[in-house]
């Protein structure tokens, strides 16, 4: 099962943020981009909570959830912020990703 708790360690590794300043705020963003997956890829809402989350789904809620927290203030930011298709990059290879998981038949 994937819980905001568990993937905060694996989200904070992807960002090289070694503080808990932002945690609240963090687990905020991994239970919206776990929303998001579960919505793309056409199940319950919650189904993570109770389900194994695939290793392309995990990895599309750490970028997501990443991004969300680097673009806080409307910018892409990160390491590509001086490319202006860095925000659409993140969301297409998240979409990729979730579409590797979907429940097409449903």
């Amino acid at each position: 099962m994937a819980t905001a708790d568990n993937l905060l360690p694996k989200v904070k590794a992807n960002l090289i943020l070694m503080h808990d300043a932002d945690d609240d705020l963090l687990l905020s963003y991994i239970t919206a981009a776990v929303s998001y997956a579960e919505s793309y890829q056409h199940i319950a809402a919650g189904w993570y909570a109770t389900h194994t989350m695939p290793p392309t789904t995990e990895q599309a809620v750490i970028m997501l959830s990443s991004h969300f927290y680097e673009s806080r203030d409307g910018s892409t930011a990160g390491f590509f912020a001086d490319n202006v298709q860095a925000g659409q990059q993140v969301w297409d290879t998240v979409n990729m990703l979730l579409r590797l998981d979907r429940e097409w038949g449903v």
